[in-house]
């Protein structure tokens, strides 16, 4: 659980610390820093996404003490990565095409990209041997310095540059903090072994390449808005993605990090039917806790736009988002619901072709809709390309012959997020602010949460009774006036 919670923790962090920088660097200076982590990302899920996802997938505790070749394996694996890295890095920044982004901060984002890669494949490492204190550790003294350095980095400066050296020095900031714990010393280098590292890429280069694609889509339409519109429309552009992508990032990956161990450990224990049980189950869930999350943050954007946004944004921001919305929450779906279905079964080939379908789309839907004044354009085109790689990649696995979630909990999850938007409508025509944004989180919220405790909607009841029970117990035991409430 606590893994959960510092998972959203970092998020709000994260959202915080984006707010500042974009606050301080102004629409201009922050369109280039975006444009640059967007580099940095693309850069980061080409050369380590892969070892990252191999840690999630393989090791674990058992593995750290009984198979050390395996961490070995992972280590040399990064190593070799980053060696090659550089110079490909170097010759796309210096030699490659031209960018709107100056060369130098291609470079330094092409640098972000291995300390970012190093510290999510250190976190990775913690999380599957479920040392909950030491992730805590590292995630927390990360967000810390980054408060500090890149949020002042951005306040003292104005500079995109200074604010993406800072956020590098978060991250080696916290890894040499906490280095001996991340350390294992039963793994040394010359236990690699190459016919593992193969095994390992076969697994993890698909997926690799179909969030490299996926990643290809923001990045390209970033470089179009800066080309077409300036890097003022390319910073209101870039943060309402941004935010929205975190956001929807936070819920699923909070509920990725245990529900995808879940069917792992389902398979390895019990068999594939079991596995694919689990997986059904996990789609039913994630989507009955997207979905009102996707349609919730749509409800109270004119508010959070007028409390958090800086006044620059603000505006293009609340549009911008409402626009991508729809292809974040169908990116959330694929990510986290459908994807597993394929990562079970190691058979992960058709993520590519879903994500090349969304890659071509995304053109032909410029080239498709009208250019206006703005950004618009492309923010939808950017959606429904997103769209079209969930309907292409649920294709792919009704195929597999998958099981599905019940039909009632998707149906009943609709008509609970209608309920919400039929109930938010008429909220969002007040005047924007806290009361009414706790209003409309109330009203919504107590809505939807009605509805999943009298359907038990894809069993998110019983799992919080199961969860609280023995809780209750525990105060029941100690007696007192609680007594008068607690039931028999």
């Amino acid at each position: 659980m606590s893994v959960v919670l510092t998972f959203l923790v970092n998020t709000i962090f994260n959202l915080i610390v984006g707010l500042i920088v974009a606050r301080f660097l102004g629409p201009a200076e922050y369109g280039k820093f975006a444009l640059a982590i967007a580099v940095m990302a693309f850069g980061q899920i080409l050369a380590f996404e892969w070892i990252r996802l191999c840690a999630v997938r393989f090791y674990s505790e058992r593995a750290r003490t009984e198979t050390p070749k395996i961490r070995s394996t992972l280590d040399a694996a990064f190593l070799a990565a980053a060696l090659l890295f550089v110079p490909f890095a170097l010759a796309l920044a210096f030699l490659g095409p031209e960018f709107s982004l100056p060369r130098k901060l291609v470079a330094l984002a092409f640098a972000a990209s291995i300390a970012n890669g190093l510290f999510d494949f250190h976190t990775a490492l913690v999380r599957a041997r479920f040392d909950d204190r030491l992730y805590v550790r590292l995630i927390v003294s990360k967000n810390i310095f980054a408060l500090v350095m890149t949020a002042g980095g951005a306040w003292a400066t104005g500079s995109a540059t200074v604010a993406l050296v800072a956020g590098m020095a978060s991250l080696i900031g916290s890894m040499l903090l906490w280095r001996p714990g991340l350390k294992d010393r039963d793994a040394a280098l010359a236990q690699a072994e190459p016919q593992l590292a193969r095994h390992f890429a076969g697994y993890a280069a698909p997926i690799v390449a179909a969030v490299v694609l996926y990643q290809l889509i923001p990045l390209a339409n970033r470089d179009l808005v800066a080309r077409w519109f300036g890097f003022a429309e390319t910073g209101r552009f870039a943060l309402a993605y941004d935010l929205g992508l975190r956001a929807v990032q936070a819920v699923g990956s909070a509920l990725d990090v245990l529900l995808f161990q879940i069917a792992v450990r389902a398979h390895d224990s019990h068999g594939e039917e079991t596995a694919k049980a689990q997986v059904a189950q996990n789609i039913a869930i994630v989507f009955a806790i997207l979905a009102p999350a996707s349609v919730g943050l749509w409800i109270v954007l004119p508010s959070v736009e007028a409390l958090i946004v800086p006044q620059a944004f603000r505006g293009p921001f609340a549009h911008f988002l409402s626009l991508m919305l729809p292809g974040l929450f169908c990116y959330g779906m694929t990510q986290f619901a459908i994807h597993p279905i394929f990562q079970i079964k190691q058979k992960t080939l058709p993520l590519v072709t879903a994500a090349l379908a969304a890659c071509i789309a995304d053109p032909l839907f410029i080239l498709a809709l009208p250019r206006g004044d703005d950004a618009s354009s492309l923010a939808i085109s950017q959606s429904l390309a997103l769209a079209v790689g969930m309907v292409v990649l649920i294709g792919f696995a009704q195929a597999n012959a998958p099981q599905w979630p019940r039909v009632r909990d998707l149906a009943l999850t609709i008509l609970g997020c209608a309920g919400m938007a039929g109930i938010g409508v008429p909220l969002r025509a007040l005047p924007p602010g806290f009361v009414v944004m706790l209003a409309q989180i109330a009203l919504c919220g107590s809505l939807y949460a009605v509805i999943v405790a009298i359907f038990d909607v894809a069993g998110l009841r019983s799992a919080f009774v199961k969860k609280i029970t023995p809780t209750l117990e525990r105060l029941r035991r100690k007696g007192g006036i609680l007594n008068l409430f607690l039931p028999l």
